[in-house]
């Protein structure tokens, strides 16, 4: 439906059919009864931590603008925080305190894209300029306020954050339902292969994996298995020629996306897709194809470089592919993106 902000809508996209204001997409998905679906997984009550240490994968090879994090002390440079003797600022205490700050790059590591990570350039008023958006029709610059307004080169006077689609969102609606994982590992090993829709398919038919509408649907490939090997010094060229990757080109495999009604889609690689994707056409195209469709268009949140080896290995050892996953991120107001610690329960 046409709302103020937009009276056109991307073809195949979501806008408006969760209500004309919403900041969810297809999380919305995620009812009380998919919950259940998810907690009706629990047998054994095992737990998989699906996260890699936060200070992985080490170094800024992966994404040269995203760094480790750095752990330090609160307190002064004389009296630091950190094993300091409560005796200091009041002699008849006997404690002794640490307390910790850090300087956090929020998609690092194992992460959640918020819906206002990528957006596209899109007429949505239908007075022949595209205008640069997000999810939903909400606007780059009103909605979601950057140092620069890169349309006029000025800069703002706000501070920087999203006023809409923030990572917040997801953190209170609650990121727990049911997960389904799909182990393309097994099928393809180390291969460094660009997985269509009918690749993706085939691997679903044989292990006899069933996707329905607001699942939240996972991809091991082994590539944050190889992040842990290489202990924090990541080899780029191997990492970038190793390990299944979603073909973000094929056309068929986003409208699978589409069609599926899957919640979120969350990879244990760098990027879900291929980064970079294989070369578009003459016509002016996104760089990120997937990356496009599901935020921009869909509203399906991205998760990157979750660990799942532990869990993909016992559920094909068991038989089964579905489980209760938990995975909120940080309640950070106005965030686009947000390390996670996921759980995944049996």
């Amino acid at each position: 439906m046409p709302n103020s902000r937009w009276t056109r809508r991307p073809e195949g996209s979501t806008w408006g059919d969760f209500g004309p204001d919403d900041q969810l997409g297809r999380l919305n998905l995620i009812t009380p009864e998919k919950v259940r679906q998810g907690v009706a997984e629990v047998r054994e009550g095992r737990t998989f931590c699906l996260s890699l240490p936060l200070d992985y994968p080490g170094g800024a090879v992966l994404n040269p603008r995203r760094t480790p994090p750095v752990l330090s002390a609160t307190g002064t440079e004389d009296r630091p925080r950190y094993n300091m003797p409560l005796s200091l600022v009041s002699p008849e205490h006997t404690d002794i305190v640490c307390d910790d700050r850090v300087l956090l790059t929020l998609q690092y590591s194992t992460q959640w894209d918020s819906l206002c990570h990528v957006g596209g350039h899109f007429d949505a008023d239908g007075d022949g300029k595209a205008e640069p958006l997000f999810y939903n029709g909400y606007r780059a610059n009103v909605d979601v306020i950057g140092p620069i307004d890169y349309r006029t080169g000025s800069r703002s006077t706000e501070p920087i954050g999203a006023r809409r689609l923030g990572v917040e969102n997801m953190a209170v609606h609650g990121i727990q339902g049911r997960g389904v994982l799909v182990d393309l590992h097994a099928h393809f090993g180390a291969e460094r292969k660009m997985v269509s829709r009918d690749d993706l398919l085939r691997v679903m038919e044989r292990d006899r994996v069933v996707v329905e509408p607001g699942d939240m649907l996972l991809l091991h490939t082994g590539f944050s298995q190889a992040l842990l090997d290489m202990q924090r010094q990541p080899d780029g060229d191997k990492l970038a020629s190793s390990y299944a990757v979603l073909d973000g080109r094929d056309d068929a495999l986003l409208r699978w996306i589409t069609e599926c009604g899957i919640a979120s889609l969350i990879a244990d690689n760098y990027g879900v897709e291929a980064v970079p994707s294989r070369p578009g056409g003459a016509t002016p195209h996104a760089g990120l194809p997937l990356h496009q469709h599901c935020l921009f268009k869909l509203g399906v949140n991205l998760g990157e470089m979750f660990y799942l080896t532990e869990l993909a290995t016992w559920l094909r050892q068991h038989g089964r592919s579905r489980f209760l996953l938990t995975a909120p991120p940080l309640r950070l107001t106005g965030a686009v993106g947000s390390p996670a610690t996921p759980i995944a329960t049996v």
